[in-house]
Protein backbone atom coordinates (compact mmCIF):
# COMPACT_ATOMS: atom_id res chain seq x y z
CA UNK A 1 0.00 0.00 0.00
CA UNK A 2 1.46 3.36 -1.26
CA UNK A 3 1.96 6.36 1.36
CA UNK A 4 0.59 8.39 -1.59
CA UNK A 5 -2.76 9.83 -0.78
CA UNK A 6 -5.22 8.35 -3.76
CA UNK A 7 -7.79 10.44 -5.15
CA UNK A 8 -10.62 9.20 -7.47
CA UNK A 9 -12.22 12.03 -9.75
CA UNK A 10 -15.47 10.97 -11.49
CA UNK A 11 -16.31 13.32 -14.33
CA UNK A 12 -13.03 14.58 -14.77
CA UNK A 13 -12.35 15.06 -18.96
CA UNK A 14 -13.45 19.06 -18.82
CA UNK A 15 -14.77 21.78 -16.72
CA UNK A 16 -14.36 21.61 -13.02
CA UNK A 17 -13.89 17.86 -12.78
CA UNK A 18 -10.74 18.06 -14.64
CA UNK A 19 -9.77 21.10 -12.70
CA UNK A 20 -10.19 19.02 -9.17
CA UNK A 21 -8.21 16.18 -10.62
CA UNK A 22 -5.17 18.71 -11.82
CA UNK A 23 -5.79 20.29 -8.01
CA UNK A 24 -5.41 17.71 -6.32
CA UNK A 25 -2.92 15.86 -8.12
CA UNK A 26 -0.52 18.98 -7.67
CA UNK A 27 -1.35 18.93 -4.25
CA UNK A 28 -0.02 14.97 -4.06
CA UNK A 29 -2.64 13.02 -5.13
CA UNK A 30 -2.27 10.31 -6.94
CA UNK A 31 -5.54 10.66 -8.93
CA UNK A 32 -7.64 7.91 -10.91
CA UNK A 33 -9.69 9.94 -13.04
CA UNK A 34 -12.80 9.15 -15.23
CA UNK A 35 -14.73 10.33 -17.84
CA UNK A 36 -16.34 9.06 -20.75
CA UNK A 37 -14.24 11.67 -23.23
CA UNK A 38 -11.03 9.54 -23.99
CA UNK A 39 -9.54 12.50 -25.26
CA UNK A 40 -10.40 15.09 -22.52
CA UNK A 41 -8.70 12.89 -20.28
CA UNK A 42 -5.57 12.60 -21.99
CA UNK A 43 -4.98 16.29 -22.00
CA UNK A 44 -5.64 16.43 -18.21
CA UNK A 45 -2.82 13.67 -18.13
CA UNK A 46 -0.49 15.64 -20.22
CA UNK A 47 -1.18 18.93 -17.72
CA UNK A 48 -0.71 16.98 -14.53
CA UNK A 49 2.41 15.24 -16.06
CA UNK A 50 4.60 18.37 -17.01
CA UNK A 51 2.96 19.41 -13.32
CA UNK A 52 5.21 16.65 -12.17
CA UNK A 53 1.74 14.99 -10.96
CA UNK A 54 0.37 11.45 -11.56
CA UNK A 55 -2.61 10.07 -13.02
CA UNK A 56 -4.42 6.80 -13.88
CA UNK A 57 -7.15 7.30 -16.75
CA UNK A 58 -10.20 5.30 -16.67
CA UNK A 59 -12.62 6.33 -19.87
CA UNK A 60 -15.17 4.79 -18.74
CA UNK A 61 -19.44 5.66 -18.50
CA UNK A 62 -20.26 6.05 -14.65
CA UNK A 63 -23.92 4.79 -15.68
CA UNK A 64 -22.06 1.32 -16.26
CA UNK A 65 -22.64 -1.13 -13.73
CA UNK A 66 -20.37 -3.85 -14.69
CA UNK A 67 -17.20 -1.46 -15.67
CA UNK A 68 -17.60 0.91 -11.58
CA UNK A 69 -17.54 -2.52 -10.22
CA UNK A 70 -14.37 -3.44 -12.22
CA UNK A 71 -12.97 0.15 -11.53
CA UNK A 72 -13.26 -0.34 -7.96
CA UNK A 73 -12.50 -3.92 -7.29
CA UNK A 74 -9.30 -2.77 -9.30
CA UNK A 75 -8.17 0.21 -6.94
CA UNK A 76 -8.79 -1.99 -4.13
CA UNK A 77 -6.34 -5.10 -5.59
CA UNK A 78 -3.85 -2.16 -6.42
CA UNK A 79 -4.05 0.50 -3.93
CA UNK A 80 -6.37 -0.74 -1.00
CA UNK A 81 -8.01 1.75 -0.12
CA UNK A 82 -9.49 5.45 -1.24
CA UNK A 83 -8.15 8.93 0.98
CA UNK A 84 -11.09 10.87 -1.47
CA UNK A 85 -13.78 10.82 -4.01
CA UNK A 86 -15.04 13.73 -5.97
CA UNK A 87 -18.12 13.59 -8.00
CA UNK A 88 -18.15 15.90 -10.69
CA UNK A 89 -20.00 13.72 -13.35
CA UNK A 90 -23.15 15.15 -14.64
CA UNK A 91 -24.90 14.46 -17.84
CA UNK A 92 -27.11 18.19 -18.17
CA UNK A 93 -30.64 17.77 -19.40
CA UNK A 94 -31.52 20.86 -22.07
CA UNK A 95 -32.50 24.22 -21.17
CA UNK A 96 -36.43 23.69 -21.60
CA UNK A 97 -39.83 24.02 -19.97
CA UNK A 98 -40.79 21.22 -18.18
CA UNK A 99 -43.45 20.19 -19.81
CA UNK A 100 -41.28 19.65 -23.14
CA UNK A 101 -38.31 17.73 -21.87
CA UNK A 102 -36.41 15.91 -24.19
CA UNK A 103 -37.84 12.14 -22.59
CA UNK A 104 -34.60 10.04 -24.32
CA UNK A 105 -32.36 12.97 -23.01
CA UNK A 106 -34.14 12.85 -19.63
CA UNK A 107 -33.26 9.43 -18.89
CA UNK A 108 -30.20 9.18 -19.73
CA UNK A 109 -29.77 12.31 -17.34
CA UNK A 110 -31.64 10.53 -14.61
CA UNK A 111 -29.32 7.40 -15.45
CA UNK A 112 -25.85 9.51 -15.10
CA UNK A 113 -27.05 11.90 -12.09
CA UNK A 114 -29.05 9.39 -10.11
CA UNK A 115 -28.87 5.74 -10.83
CA UNK A 116 -24.96 6.04 -11.42
CA UNK A 117 -24.36 8.00 -7.93
CA UNK A 118 -26.39 5.52 -5.68
CA UNK A 119 -24.44 3.17 -7.24
CA UNK A 120 -21.29 4.57 -6.87
CA UNK A 121 -21.53 5.14 -3.45
CA UNK A 122 -22.07 1.78 -2.46
CA UNK A 123 -19.09 0.54 -4.38
CA UNK A 124 -16.91 3.43 -3.55
CA UNK A 125 -18.32 3.80 0.37
CA UNK A 126 -15.46 0.50 1.07
CA UNK A 127 -12.73 1.99 -0.35
CA UNK A 128 -13.28 4.80 1.41
CA UNK A 129 -13.61 3.16 4.81
CA UNK A 130 -10.48 1.20 4.48
CA UNK A 131 -8.53 4.70 3.84
CA UNK A 132 -6.55 5.72 7.27
CA UNK A 133 -8.19 7.67 9.41
CA UNK A 134 -11.54 8.71 7.25
CA UNK A 135 -12.17 9.03 3.48
CA UNK A 136 -13.91 11.42 2.03
CA UNK A 137 -16.02 12.00 0.03
CA UNK A 138 -16.96 15.03 -1.94
CA UNK A 139 -20.40 16.00 -3.91
CA UNK A 140 -19.82 18.46 -6.59
CA UNK A 141 -23.12 20.51 -5.82
CA UNK A 142 -25.29 23.00 -7.65
CA UNK A 143 -28.51 24.40 -6.24
CA UNK A 144 -29.58 26.19 -9.50
CA UNK A 145 -33.12 26.09 -10.22
CA UNK A 146 -36.02 28.14 -11.56
CA UNK A 147 -38.15 28.66 -15.10
CA UNK A 148 -36.54 26.10 -17.84
CA UNK A 149 -34.11 24.07 -15.24
CA UNK A 150 -36.58 21.85 -14.13
CA UNK A 151 -34.85 18.79 -15.32
CA UNK A 152 -31.32 19.86 -13.82
CA UNK A 153 -32.95 20.67 -10.84
CA UNK A 154 -34.61 17.63 -10.44
CA UNK A 155 -31.25 15.85 -10.86
CA UNK A 156 -29.16 17.72 -8.42
CA UNK A 157 -31.85 18.02 -6.16
CA UNK A 158 -31.86 13.95 -5.78
CA UNK A 159 -28.01 14.07 -5.77
CA UNK A 160 -28.43 16.21 -3.02
CA UNK A 161 -31.12 14.38 -1.17
CA UNK A 162 -28.58 10.96 -0.96
CA UNK A 163 -25.60 12.33 -0.16
CA UNK A 164 -27.89 14.34 2.65
CA UNK A 165 -28.82 11.15 4.13
CA UNK A 166 -25.50 9.84 3.93
CA UNK A 167 -23.93 12.69 5.52
CA UNK A 168 -26.26 12.56 8.42
CA UNK A 169 -25.73 8.25 8.54
CA UNK A 170 -21.73 8.91 8.65
CA UNK A 171 -22.29 12.06 11.68
CA UNK A 172 -22.94 8.86 13.68
CA UNK A 173 -20.95 6.45 12.48
CA UNK A 174 -17.77 8.32 11.37
CA UNK A 175 -16.18 6.08 9.02
CA UNK A 176 -16.66 8.32 5.83
CA UNK A 177 -16.57 11.68 6.14
CA UNK A 178 -18.98 12.82 3.56
CA UNK A 179 -19.07 16.79 2.33
CA UNK A 180 -21.00 18.62 -0.41
CA UNK A 181 -19.17 21.74 -2.25
CA UNK A 182 -20.45 24.23 -4.28
CA UNK A 183 -18.55 25.79 -6.71
CA UNK A 184 -19.17 29.60 -7.73
CA UNK A 185 -20.44 29.68 -11.42
CA UNK A 186 -17.79 29.40 -13.95
CA UNK A 187 -17.17 29.48 -17.70
CA UNK A 188 -17.79 25.83 -18.44
CA UNK A 189 -19.46 24.14 -21.45
CA UNK A 190 -21.82 22.39 -18.78
CA UNK A 191 -22.70 26.24 -17.31
CA UNK A 192 -23.12 27.65 -21.24
CA UNK A 193 -25.70 24.63 -22.19
CA UNK A 194 -28.00 26.01 -18.54
CA UNK A 195 -27.59 30.10 -19.09
CA UNK A 196 -26.98 30.73 -23.08
CA UNK A 197 -25.85 34.42 -23.68
CA UNK A 198 -24.72 35.07 -19.95
CA UNK A 199 -21.66 37.34 -19.58
CA UNK A 200 -18.72 34.78 -19.37
CA UNK A 201 -16.28 37.19 -18.39
CA UNK A 202 -18.13 37.56 -14.44
CA UNK A 203 -17.91 34.13 -13.97
CA UNK A 204 -15.07 32.22 -11.45
CA UNK A 205 -11.93 29.82 -13.14
CA UNK A 206 -12.60 26.16 -12.11
CA UNK A 207 -8.69 26.24 -11.03
CA UNK A 208 -9.82 28.50 -8.80
CA UNK A 209 -12.77 26.88 -7.40
CA UNK A 210 -10.39 23.84 -7.03
CA UNK A 211 -8.03 25.39 -4.75
CA UNK A 212 -10.96 26.69 -3.23
CA UNK A 213 -12.16 22.95 -2.70
CA UNK A 214 -8.91 21.96 -1.21
CA UNK A 215 -9.09 25.01 1.22
CA UNK A 216 -12.61 24.59 2.40
CA UNK A 217 -12.71 20.97 2.75
CA UNK A 218 -8.84 20.62 4.27
CA UNK A 219 -7.83 17.89 1.43
CA UNK A 220 -4.31 19.96 1.61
Amino acid sequence: MTDQKIALVTGASRGFGAAAAETLARAGYHVIAVARTQGGLEELDDRIKEAGGHATLAPMDISDTDAMRHLCRAIFDRWGRLDLWVHAAVQTPPFSPAEQLDLPFWQKAVTTDVYALGMLVAFVAPLLRAAPGRGTAILVDDTAEGPFLGGYAACKAAQRALFTAWEAEQARLQDVHVLRFEPAPMPTAHRHRLFPGEDRSRLAQPMDEAARMIRDCALG
